[in-house]
């Protein structure tokens, strides 16, 4: 089951963006740094699991790609000792890297996210070693909004975190201490669509390693806005963020935020959009199974629980407390400790 099909049933509203800076090709509905900025940022694009048919549409492209890089080179008679299959993995990725280092670098990003969206062997690695060249060469656009929202939306967290890393270099973000106090600055902005923009990007470079515990912070102190929508983007941040010390925080929102767009935005991060390992979603579970039937809570949040219980653990045992509690009895605990 897709994510979206059940968390998604309420929508954050969709504030007006500011003034954009005309380099910039802004998605409707979130914000830019503006005209005067010297940090190129773009806007943020809502995350959500996407449906199949996306990723397989992407797969063809990235194929496409792929087989044109590989047949423009004419491939090396193989050595005798060498199998046929063995020479054409050698032959084709050789090729490739000699094509990719013939395109600009806004074109090395789409190619290799949309590999790495695909799966394809090296694509990863390829991001890594090439992204700090990137710095200040790519341009936020359509393309690359659309590439790195299918790599959040990946199964693989290696692929996520080359989304993260694209968008960071498409933002223009350095992973420094000069650019974090940036954004942190910008997440005061009585500008809302700049505020939402830094409260994703404070997630962005948290995830990355730059200022996490300052990130955290940060985010965890607009989780006491008034406004719902900055609420619901610092709940997103730190989904982003990940990390085991973030499960507590967004645990918390979901059973104490006033706003069903937050609380179901947190059981979304907590469950299968956030950037957790399954033994972080699954130490979730006990105060999940608390939520299931927790009188202070409304139906609502009952059912995000129960779905969040689903999608973690992969079982589906509907909205029964009693038969989650003895599943988290025998095979849950066990799981937890795997």
């Amino acid at each position: 089951m897709e994510f979206s099909s059940t968390f998604g049933a309420t929508q954050a509203g969709q504030p007006v963006p500011a003034e954009a800076d005309p380099r910039l090709q802004p998605t409707p509905g979130y914000g830019t740094l503006g005209p005067g900025s010297d940090i190129v940022t773009g806007p943020a694009q809502k995350r959500r699991r996407t449906p199949n048919a996306r990723v397989v549409q992407l797969f063809a492209v990235a194929m496409g790609i792929l087989v044109a890089i590989v047949t423009s080179r004419r491939p090396a008679i193989p050595a005798p000792a060498t199998s046929r299959s063995e020479h054409t993995e050698r032959v084709s990725a050789a090729a490739a890297g000699v094509a990719l280092e013939t395109l600009k670098p806004q074109k090395q990003a789409e190619a290799l996210l949309e590999q790495a969206v695909a799966h394809s062997d090296g694509a990863v690695d390829q991001i890594s070693s090439h992204v700090g060249r990137w710095q200040g060469k790519l341009n936020w656009d359509s393309q690359i909004a659309t590439l790195t929202t299918a790599a959040l939306n990946s199964s693989d967290m290696r692929v996520r975190e080359s989304g993260i890393e694209v968008e960071l270099a498409a933002y223009g973000l350095a992973k420094n201490p000069a650019s974090l106090a940036y954004v942190v600055k910008t997440a005061e902005s009585p500008d809302h669509s700049q505020k939402i923009w830094a409260l994703w990007a404070l997630g962005l470079m948290g995830n990355r390693g730059v200022g996490t515990e300052q990130v955290v912070n940060v985010l965890s102190a607009h989780l006491k806005d008034e406004d719902v929508d900055s609420r619901h983007w610092a709940v997103e941040g730190l989904a982003l963020t990940g990390g085991s010390q973030t499960i507590p925080i967004l645990l918390g929102a979901m059973h104490d935020d006033p706003s069903p767009v937050v609380r179901e935005e947190a059981a979304c991060g907590i469950a299968q959009s956030g950037m957790y390992t399954r033994e972080e979603r699954l130490s979730a579970v006990p105060q999940l199974l608390n939520y299931t039937d927790d009188s202070t809570l409304d139906a609502q949040t009952h059912g995000w629980a129960f779905q969040a219980l689903s999608d973690i653990t992969g079982e589906r045992l509907g909205q029964d407390a009693s038969a989650w509690r003895e599943w988290f009895r025998g095979q849950g605990s066990a799981a937890r400790e795997q």
